[in-house]
This record gives C-alpha cells, structure tokens and sequence, in this order.
C-alpha cells in the first residue's frame, strides 16, 4: 500500500515538474526562425567580442563561436549569403555550411543568432564583384572594385532569426 503511494507521489511530480519546464519554453519572449542545424540563443556572444576575436586571428585561424548581431544585408538572389554587423563599421560574411541552407532575402536588419566557424581569408577580385552583383549594386560600384580585400568570414552551420 505505501509504496502504491509513493509511486503516486512521484508520477504527480514528475508530470508537474514538466509541465513547469514546458510552460516556461513556450512562454519565452523570443521567437526565432530557425536554418540549418539547430540551435539554442543561450550562450552566444556579443558582436563586440567577436570583432576582438577576428582582431586576433592570422590569415586562414579558425575558430567556433556563436554570436548575436544584426544582419546588415543578404544575396538578392538566393539569400545564399548575408553580412553581419560587427560593430565600428565592421562587417562578417556569412556563408552557409555545404551551401545547405539560405535565409530569407528579406532578413536585412533582423536581430540573428549565428553558430559556426570564423576566420580571417583573403577575398579575390572576382568573389568581390560577385558579391556587389548579387547584393544589388550598380555597375559603377562593382566596377570600382579593383583590389582583393582581407575579410572577416563565417561559414554558419545554424542561424536563428528573431520573428
């Protein structure tokens, strides 16, 4: 009989202890659109901090990190890439992992949580041009490129939008 009502006790605790984690999930503030693989918006660091790490890398250094920013623009033609805003007029290309995913063209100016790996590359005249083509820039702009650029890169396994 006792351990009939121990059974009991501990099946109500265990059905009202998830219903409290389940209630404090779906009551949280923040939605996100989710691409690629998933993950949480816990843990991600600043813009800031991400820029003082790119500060730090050599050429072709690598490094996981996961960070909250603002997207400053995305391809027009796919949403197969879209920069991100580091902070002192500083931006990181994001890529897409395995060309796997892309994000809506319309995403400029949303609030982003990004997962992956940054790195400092070496972009060439012609990945340049392409970009300006693929963002929409005039002739004049992408002809006025005439210089590789040392860049901040970001190839994103997963991405959360804030809806």
């Amino acid at each position: 009989m006792k351990k009939g009502v121990y059974v009991l006790v501990a099946i109500v605790l265990v059905i009202s202890c998830n219903k409290k984690v389940e209630e404090k999930i779906n009551s949280s503030p923040v939605n996100y659109a989710k691409f690629g693989d998933s993950i949480s918006p816990d843990s991600a660091i600043t813009k800031e901090v991400l820029l003082a790490k790119y500060l730090s890398l050599k050429t072709n250094d690598t490094i996981e990190v996961k960070v909250a920013s603002t997207i400053v623009d995305v391809c027009q033609k796919k949403g197969c890439w879209m920069n991100l805003d580091l902070g002192s007029g500083k931006t990181a290309l994001v890529r897409f992992k395995d060309y796997g995913f892309f994000v809506p063209k319309n995403a400029s100016k949303s609030e982003v949580i990004v997962h992956g790996k940054a790195y400092v590359e070496v972009t060439p005249i012609s990945d340049l041009k392409e970009y300006a083509k693929d963002a929409g820039k005039s002739k004049a702009a992408i002809d006025s490129i005439v210089a590789p650029e040392t860049n901040y890169t970001f190839i994103a396994d997963g991405v959360l939008i804030k809806k």
